[in-house]
C-alpha cells in the first residue's frame, strides 16, 4: 500500500548497518522464481571500494530504494558485454579507479513507493557523482520487461523504436529515455535468466557533458605504488642516535623517488643488543625493548617529514601483562599509526629469549593501498594471508630475519605462493652481515624482494624485482594495483574466486585481545 502522506525524503551513502533492512524489503525474483538478493560480503565489499557510489532512499526513516555502481574502462563496456562480465560474476573485481565509466548495476524502489520519482532522484545522483569525478559517461544494460508480448513479431530494434515514439509502453526503457539516456545498442545474454526481455538489454549511455579527458590540472586517482625496501647492513651502534642516523639517510634515500612505502626488516635494532650482551638472552631482549616506543615515535616523525609510509620491520615490545612480543608499526605520512605483531614464534625465539605469539590478524588501510604486514616465520602459514585476502589485502609486507640460505628460501619461497595464491603482490625486506658482539644474532642471509601473481600480464617467474644477496641496498619496484582487479576477473586461472566455498573455509575464531 502506497503512503498517503511524505514528510521527509533523503539521498544517502549505503552503510552496513543498512543490510538487514535492505535483505527485508528487496528482491530480485528471476524467470524461474528463484528470490535471491545481493549477500552481506557483497555489499561490504562495494561500500569498501566505492562508497560514494553505493545509495538509498530514505523516506520517512525507511529505506525504500537502492542504487548501487562501480567504475570501469570505456573500452571495456562500448560492446557486447554481459552482466556477468562487467561485475566479475558479481565479485565487483572488475571495478577500477583509473576507469572513465560510472557503471550502474543495480536500481531498486520499493513496490509501494514506485511513482513518487524516487528512482529519478538516484539518477540525478549518479550524474552529479559522474561530474564530480569527472567521468566520461553513465552506461549500464537495461532491460526490456514488455519485450516477450512482441518477440514472436518484432525485433528489438523496432520495439524500441516504438517506445522511443509512446507507441509501446515499457516501464524501464521509458524511465530511462526520460532521463536523457540513449540506447547505444542492443545487446543478447545480458541476464541469462531474463525470460521477459527474451534475453535482450540496452546498452544506456548518459554523457557528462561537463567531462575533461585527464591533464596536468586533473589527476586521476593513483593504482600505481611505489615500494622501497631497505637491505639492512647489521653493524654495531652505540647509541639510538646512531643507529637513526643510518635508518633517516635510507628514508630520505627511499624518499628521494617518490615511495609510497619503505619497508625496514625485523628487528633491525638488534645491534643495540650489544649494550645488553653481558646478560642473559633472555634479559637482553627485553633490555632492547626499552627503546621501542621511542623507535616508534621517530618514525612518525620520519613518516610526516619525509611524507612516505613507514612500515618499521620488528622490534621487542612488553606489553602490559608482561610478556615479551615481537611488533611491529604502520607509521602514515598522515601521522598516524598501527600496531602489527608476530603471530608465530620460531622454537628459537621462544627458548632464547621467552618470545609470545600475538593475538591479532589485521589489514590496514592506507592512502594508497590496502596492506597487510606479516613477520617473517608468519608468511609460512597460508591461512593468515588467506584471511587478509578476504578483507582485500593488495600488497603484503614481510619484514623478515634469516641466518642460513635454507631459513632464508623457506621465506622466500612461501612469499611467492602467497602472492599466487592471494592474487596481490608480496614485498619482502631481510638483514644482511653480522653481529659479533650479541648472542643469538651471529649472522644474516637475505635477498629482498617484489613478488607477484604469474599470469601473463605480471613477470613470467612472478618476480617483480630483487636486490643483491648479502649487500647492504635499497630496491624501489612500482606495483600497478589495476593488474589485480583485471587478474580476478580475466586471469588464466583466479585462485580466489574459484576456491571451493561449499568445501572448505579459512576463518578467525573469537580471540580475546587483552
Amino acid at each position: 500500500m502506497k503512503p498517503k502522506e511524505i514528510n521527509k525524503v533523503e539521498i544517502r551513502n549505503l552503510q552496513r548497518e543498512d543490510y538487514d533492512q535492505l535483505a527485508s524489503s528487496f528482491t530480485r525474483v528471476y524467470a524461474d522464481g528463484s528470490d535471491v538478493f545481493w549477500t552481506p560480503e557483497q555489499i561490504d565489499k562495494l561500500i569498501r571500494i566505492f562508497p560514494e557510489g553505493q545509495i538509498v532512499t530514505v523516506v520517512d526513516g525507511k529505506i525504500v530504494g537502492c542504487a548501487l555502481s562501480i567504475i570501469v574502462n570505456y573500452n571495456d563496456v562500448k560492446n557486447d558485454h554481459t552482466y556477468a562480465q562487467v561485475t566479475g560474476n558479481e565479485t565487483f573485481n572488475t571495478h577500477t579507479r583509473k576507469g572513465n565509466i560510472l557503471y550502474g548495476i543495480e536500481v531498486f524502489v520499493h513496490p509501494d513507493y514506485r511513482g513518487l520519482r524516487l528512482a529519478r532522484r538516484m539518477y540525478e545522483y549518479r550524474k552529479e557523482l559522474c561530474e564530480k569525478l569527472n567521468l566520461k559517461a553513465i552506461m549500464f544494460g537495461g532491460r526490456l520487461p514488455n519485450y516477450h508480448k512482441y518477440a514472436d513479431h518484432m525485433r528489438p530494434k523496432e520495439y524500441i523504436d516504438k517506445v522511443r515514439k509512446r507507441e509501446i509502453f515499457d516501464p524501464v526503457l521509458l524511465f530511462q529515455l526520460s532521463n536523457d539516456f540513449h540506447v547505444r545498442k542492443v545487446m543478447r545474454n545480458y541476464l541469462p535468466n531474463d525470460e521477459e526481455s527474451k534475453h535482450f538489454a540496452c546498452l544506456l549511455q548518459w554523457d557528462n557533458i561537463y567531462y575533461q579527458e585527464p591533464t596536468e590540472e586533473y589527476i586521476s586517482p593513483k593504482t600505481t605504488v611505489r615500494v622501497g625496501l631497505v637491505q639492512w647492513q647489521m653493524r654495531s651502534y652505540k647509541t639510538l642516535d646512531d643507529l637513526f642516523e643510518q635508518v633517516e639517510f635510507f628514508v630520505d634515500s627511499v624518499s628521494s623517488y617518490q615511495s609510497d612505502f619503505v619497508l625496514f626488516p625485523e628487528y633491525f635494532n638488534a645491534p643495540l643488543m650489544a649494550r645488553f650482551n653481558d646478560e642473559s638472552e633472555s634479559e637482553a631482549i627485553r633490555g632492547l625493548a626499552q627503546y621501542t616506543d621511542e623507535i616508534r615515535e621517530r618514525f612518525i616523525n620520519l613518516a610526516i617529514r619525509y611524507n612516505i609510509n613507514i612500515i618499521t620491520g620488528s622490534m621487542p615490545l612488553i606489553k602490559e601483562d608482561g610478556l615479551l612480543y615481537n611488533i611491529g608499526y604502520l607509521c602514515r605520512r598522515d601521522g598516524t599509526y598501527e600496531m602489527y605483531e608476530k603471530l608465530h614464534v620460531t622454537p628459537d625465539e621462544m627458548k632464547c629469549w621467552g618470545l609470545n605469539g600475538g593475538k591479532a590478524i589485521r589489514t590496514f588501510e592506507t592512502d594508497c593501498a590496502k596492506i597487510g604486514v606479516l613477520i617473517c616465520y608468519d608468511i609460512e602459514f597460508p591461512e593468515l594471508s588467506r584471511i587478509m585476502a578476504g578483507e582485500g589485502m593488495q600488497i603484503l609486507f614481510v619484514p623478515f630475519l634469516t641466518d642460513t640460505q635454507n631459513a632464508y628460501s623457506r621465506v622466500r619461497v612461501c612469499a611467492q605462493a602467497r602472492a599466487i595464491e592471494n592474487e596481490c603482490f608480496v614485498v619482502i625486506a631481510g638483514s644482511v652481515g653480522n653481529l659479533p658482539k650479541v648472542h643469538n644474532m651471529d649472522i644474516q642471509y637475505a635477498q629482498s624482494g617484489v613478488f607477484t601473481p604469474c599470469d601473463f600480464a605480471f613477470p613470467t617467474d612472478g618476480r617483480r624485482a630483487e636486490a643483491t644477496p648479502n649487500t647492504e641496498m635499497i630496491l624501489i619496484s612500482d606495483v600497478d594495483l589495476d593488474l589485480l582487479n583485471e587478474l580476478h576477473t580475466y586471469g588464466s586461472v583466479r585462485n580466489l574466486k574459484d576456491r571451493r566455498s561449499d568445501l572448505y573455509e579459512v576463518k578467525m575464531k573469537k580471540v580475546s585481545q587483552e
